[in-house]
């Protein structure tokens, strides 16, 4: 899947120690399909060659005004005009101020200033020692580029070059290629909020022992990051997975079935749609013994007494009816054989309006699976894809079938 197919990105490099990562973002650009025209200040080349930049880009590096490719003197005019998005990474401070100033006395910031605003956005991925992040000078000038129209992806927290701690990082080639794919997806959702759970429960039988399942959380987590991309607020509230929180999503960790339902109920006030991936325990010990439960010699298996769980999915949905369809939710069914029956059972038990079927547990772990979807008109199938791919699609179909925001 190449999501960056036919763009173009003017990816601008600015002076700071944060160059090495330009290098892995431009590798990372073009697997994902775009074309990359580098154009370095005088100051980057301090730090990385052009040579590396025009070996992972395919594309010979810009850096002067007067470079005598352009028969006519000017690179910042055919530059901005040819791209879909320009971004500038690393941002330094000293760059920010020039953005902010208007300078355009060398080819990146004179590029920025002669872009067509309205069609040729401005994404800036700041870098620089803490200090200078939050020294009023640089809060001032970030506030005035905003104002002008660009867009700061915002910066990481941690160790830094010099030694210090804090925020200032420039994000890391993949989160950046994340807020790149996020700016360019349809925002379907805009003005949504969204509660997501994902991943398998724990039920405790002692402090060592559970009930669970292989429930990876994949699915899960790519919804809450294609829902954030299309612009909803979404919160997540996840099992015990080991799985990186899509950037913008808010996370909530649980483990057991009960703690899913408290989390949910106190997450779902706000939301419009609620999305129900979690594979949760149906089931769990009566009692949980404090002390690790071992063989006692005699050969029998200790004899354990089960309580169902709460049915986090009908809870919710039976609120939705009560709210008279203000919430909107999917259920999602993984089953062992009969998808089309048991998901059409499903969804009429359950009283929700989207039911979502798959075969598990073959899917579990997996980063591909085809989806059943089922709702009052009949079913059909999304064909086996990434789960990545399938996510947007289940996103569009959600947005689709929701009524209009409030005016």
């Amino acid at each position: 899947m190449h999501e960056l197919a036919g763009k173009h990105i003017v990816l601008g490099l600015s002076a700071g120690v944060a160059c090495y990562k330009a290098a892995e973002l431009c590798r990372l650009l073009v697997t994902e399909g775009a074309s990359v025209q580098v154009v370095m200040t005088e100051a980057a080349r301090q730090f990385i060659t052009p040579v590396t930049m025009q070996a992972l880009s395919g594309r010979p590096v810009y850096g002067s005004q007067w470079d005598e490719r352009e028969g006519d003197g000017m690179p910042h005019i055919h530059l901005s005009r040819k791209a879909d998005a320009m971004l500038i990474a690393p941002c330094s401070a000293d760059f920010v101020a020039r953005l902010a100033q208007g300078r355009a006395d060398e080819l990146l910031s004179l590029a920025c200033l002669a872009r067509p605003a309205q069609r040729v956005p401005l994404l800036l991925a700041p870098a620089m020692n803490r200090e200078m992040w939050a020294h009023p000078a640089t809060r001032r000038n970030l506030a005035q580029v905003v104002q002008d129209g660009a867009v700061v992806l915002g910066v990481g927290s941690g160790e830094q070059a010099c030694g210090e701690t804090g925020a200032g990082r420039m994000l890391e080639p993949q989160e950046l290629l994340d807020e790149l794919l996020a700016f360019f997806a349809p925002k379907l959702l805009a003005g949504r909020r969204l509660l997501v759970t994902a991943g398998p429960t724990f039920e405790a039988m002692d402090p060592v022992r559970g009930i669970t399942n292989l429930s990876s959380g994949k699915m899960g987590f790519a919804l809450a990051r294609a829902a954030r991309e299309a612009g909803a607020e979404v919160t997540l509230v996840a099992g015990p997975v080991h799985l990186t929180t899509p950037r913008g999503v808010r996370r909530v960790d649980v483990q057991s079935a009960q703690e899913m339902l408290v989390a949910v109920e106190q997450h779902i006030q706000d939301a419009g749609v609620f999305m129900a991936t979690a594979a949760v325990a149906d089931w769990r010990p009566a009692q949980q013994s404090g002390r690790k439960i071992k063989k006692d010699g005699s050969g029998q298996p200790p004899v354990l007494d089960f309580v169902e769980n709460p049915d986090i999915l009908a809870t919710l949905a039976r609120s939705a009816r009560a709210l008279e369809g203000a919430l909107f939710c999917v259920g999602f069914s993984a089953e062992s054989h009969d998808l089309l029956a048991n998901a059409t059972a499903k969804r009429a038990r359950k009283g929700v309006p989207l039911l979502v079927g798959n075969i598990g547990p073959a899917t579990f772990g997996r980063d591909d699976n085809a989806l059943l979807l089922v709702d009052a008109d009949g079913h059909r199938e999304l064909p086996r894809a990434s789960k990545r791919v399938l996510a947007q699609q289940l996103i569009a179909e959600v947005a689709a079938r929701l009524p209009p925001l409030p005016s």
